[in-house]
Order: C-alpha cells, then sequence, then structure tokens
C-alpha cells in the first residue's frame, strides 16, 4: 500500500529519531561558494513499509532492513520528492535480498539548516515483459549462463527519472541499464555494447575471482555504477566503477593501475551510443555518480574506499564533453596515456567533502559516498545539491544526506524536465 509524503513523514520522523545537523560554512571554490547547509540521517535499523520480516543472510538481517538506499538518488522534479534505490543487499551479495526503490519527501530548510527525510513508499522490482514476473534479487548466484537481461540477479547502482515519469537503473552485475514503470515492472533492457560485458572464458559466477579471467568487460563489483539523463532526457550517461579489464585497467597481479573510463552516452529512443574518456585522478580511485548540470556538463563523484580519518579522497569534478573525442572505436585504451588523436573530457574540482571548512571530516566520515542528486530551488533561487551515503545495511551506521547550496551564477544548470506529478505515488 502506498500512503502520503505526510503519514509516512510523521511515522517515520517518531520512529527513525532522525538527526538534524546545523552546520553552516560557506566554502569559495572556483566555482565560487557553495555553502553547506546540513545533514539528515535515518539510522541503519530502520525499516521500509515492505512488512517482510524474514531473514535474508547469516546475520539475521530482515527483508526489510531500509539500509543502502544512499547508493543512488535522484529528483522526480516535484516538491520535496525523490526516488532512491539500495544496491544489491547486505553481505556482500551472500543474501535473498528482493530488490526495491523508495520514494522519500526530503525537506531542506537553509534558515534553519534541517535536513527532513521521510519514507513515502517502497516499490518492489520485477523482470518483464514477455517474461514471468519474478521479483529481481541482490543474490550474485541467480545469474544465467549467457549473461543476459534475464537473470534475476540484480545490482542497482543508480537511479534517474525519464521525462515521461518511467525510471532508469543501472546495474553493476551485467552491466545493464533498464527501464522500468513506478510500479517497479521492468519495460525494457536499453543495449549497452559488448566491450562493457563479460564473456567467456570468465563467464557469469558468483566468484569474483573467476569473473577476472574474462578478457574484457566490467571488473568484478565494478560495473554501471554512475548513471545521468540530460535535461530534455533524450539521452542517459553510464560510468562503470573502475575502468574496463581490456583497458589495462588491472596488473598480472589483478592490482588497479589504469586510469582510463569509458564514459557510454546512450540515445534513448534510437540506442546509438558513443563514449568519451575519463581519466581518474588516482589508479586506486573508483567512480560513484555522474550528474547532468546541463546537455554536456556533469558532476562526476570521484572517491577511494576509506572511511573516518583515513578518508583522503571524496570529490566531486565538474567535466565537459563538448569537444571530447567519441572512442567507441578504439578497443583497448592504454594504462594511463591518452591515445593519439583523442580529447579526453574536461575535467575541474567542483567539490571537495573533505575540505576542513564544511567540518565533515573525521572519524565519522563515512567510506562510500555514492549518491548526488539536484533538487527543488531553495527560497533565495539558489540550486541544492544533495550527496548520500551507502551504509552498506549496518545496522550501527546510519544513512546520511548531506544538502550543499549552489549559486545559479556559478553553475550553468538546466533543471530537468519531468512530466508533472503529485505528491501522492
Amino acid at each position: 500500500m502506498i500512503l502520503s509524503a505526510k503519514v509516512w513523514s510523521y511515522r517515520f520522523i517518531t520512529a527513525f529519531a532522525l538527526i538534524f545537523f546545523f552546520i553552516q560554512p560557506l566554502v569559495t571554490s572556483a566555482f565560487g561558494a557553495i555553502e553547506f547547509i546540513g545533514k539528515g540521517t535515518i539510522p541503519g535499523s530502520a525499516i521500509d513499509n515492505l512488512k517482510l520480516t524474514d531473514p535474508i543472510d547469516a546475520a539475521g538481517t530482515p527483508q526489510n532492513r531500509m539500509g543502502g538506499f544512499g547508493s543512488a538518488i535522484a529528483y522526480t522534479g516535484s516538491g520535496n520528492l525523490f526516488i532512491a534505490i539500495p544496491d544489491r543487499g547486505p553481505a556482500d551479495g551472500k543474501s535473498t535480498y528482493l530488490n526495491r526503490y523508495y520514494w522519500l519527501s526530503i525537506a531542506i530548510d537553509p534558515i534553519k539548516h534541517t535536513v527532513t527525510p521521510s519514507l513515502v513508499s517502497t516499490q518492489l522490482l520485477s523482470q518483464g515483459p514477455n517474461q514471468p514476473k519474478q521479483v529481481f534479487t541482490g543474490n550474485s548466484e541467480a545469474f544465467d549462463s549467457t549473461n543476459s537481461p534475464a537473470s534475476r540477479r540484480f545490482d542497482p547502482e543508480a537511479i534517474r527519472m525519464g521525462k515521461t515519469g518511467t525510471i532508469f537503473i543501472s546495474d553493476e552485475y551485467g552491466p545493464f541499464i533498464y527501464e522500468f514503470d513506478r510500479s517497479g515492472l521492468r519495460l525494457r533492457s536499453l543495449k549497452v555494447p559488448d566491450k562493457f560485458l563479460i564473456k567467456s572464458p570468465g563467464v557469469p559466477s558468483a566468484d569474483p575471482d573467476t569473473e577476472l579471467t574474462n578478457p574484457n568487460g566490467r571488473q568484478p563489483n565494478g560495473g554501471m555504477e554512475g548513471l545521468a539523463i540530460n535535461p530534455d532526457g533524450t539521452k542517459l550517461y553510464g560510468i562503470t566503477e573502475n575502468p574496463l579489464i581490456q583497458d589495462h585497467a588491472l596488473d598480472i597481479r589483478h592490482k588497479r593501475v589504469g586510469i582510463n573510463h569509458r564514459i557510454l552516452e546512450i540515445d534513448i529512443k534510437t540506442g546509438a551510443t558513443r563514449e568519451f574518456l575519463y581519466q581518474l585522478e588516482r589508479k586506486k580511485n573508483r567512480v560513484n555518480e555522474i550528474l547532468a548540470v546541463n546537455n554536456h556538463e556533469f558532476l562526476v563523484l570521484e572517491r577511494e574506499n576509506k572511511a573516518g580519518d583515513k578518508a583522503v579522497f571524496k570529490k566531486i569534478f565538474k567535466i565537459d564533453l563538448a569537444g571530447a573525442t567519441d572512442i567507441s572505436n578504439i578497443d583497448r585504451l592504454p594504462e594511463k596515456d591518452v591515445p593519439s588523436g583523442v580529447k579526453k573530457v574536461a575535467k575541474s574540482l567542483f567539490l571537495d567533502l573533505l575540505d576542513p571548512a564544511y567540518g565533515l571530516a573525521g572519524p565519522d566520515f563515512p567510506k562510500k559516498i555514492e549518491g548526488l542528486a539536484f533538487g527543488p530551488s531553495l527560497p533565495d533561487g539558489r540550486i541544492s545539491l544533495l550527496v548520500t551515503s551507502d551504509n552498506d545495511f549496518h545496522r550501527d551506521k546510519p544513512s546520511i544526506i548531506y544538502v550543499f547550496a549552489i549559486d545559479p551564477s556559478d553553475l550553468n544548470y538546466v533543471p530537468q524536465v519531468i512530466t508533472p506529478m503529485s505528491d501522492k505515488q
């Protein structure tokens, strides 16, 4: 049953004991002043409204644990309403977690410096069309032998709303990109070029080491991590968490050495694709999200995999695809160099989450900063930017939503066009 935001806001604000912070530093960057508004949290012990309490892993995690939804978040274009999606569940794919997505209400008050999240509804994700209506699962063993979209295993890592209100979700396993209706029924799978897919001899496997025997495709647990949609809703932009195997990503000991990433552009109507070269700042980094600013500029979230005082790199870059070379015809990228005749995407630092001025760095800073979304315009006309953390379904770790305010003169932001909807879903 789907309830209104008002009802769920009352229940969950009380049940979750949401924590709000009133820090308000203003940091000046190359893009002007970016203000940290505040952050809201939902405890790791929170539950959703599916009423499914069966244990799904060896630790006894209940099926309705509301964790991991900081993996991806997107604005619906209506009021305070957002959609967010957990990844494959707890225990690194060794659970019977059923995939779902959430509708959230997130109220932002730049005067009081509060961020108030509450659950609106939960929707399971199921296969279709032309398939039996089975709910997707995060279990890594639920693959089919050909690594096709017919597989039930699903590791959602990014979510965006289309211009007609359908929902696009990327899958780290395949990697695939799916389109769903709002009820959670898959409408289609968009074709991803073969170079991104895992092939024999490794074939799909629940064992990452086995999958590493593949000569090409995404790395294990390094598939389609980020997804953007341009403002007019005609193109999607996907990026894997790590460089592709054939792009000299790993050495003979399977240690990370490559820094050359591919950004994949897909025309939603025709399926036509292009690819662009994005370079990591460090070989140990990974990409977690891409967010459209306008039709050619994007924000990209790049980080290492450390938490607390050990965290050293949690940065958001602004990139520009204008003038970048289509590298679709380059089968193998070099480890670090830019191929002759290729122009990579332009890149500059936009926001450093560990900048001391924000007061966020320290022992409690999360390892997995993964979600990016623009939100509603603030009362003074500034742009709101939401950054979310993935708590990996840990009961003792909250999910965190950080909110920043950006002056419109510092970012050529074009809001996405989405069919209007009510706050009742």
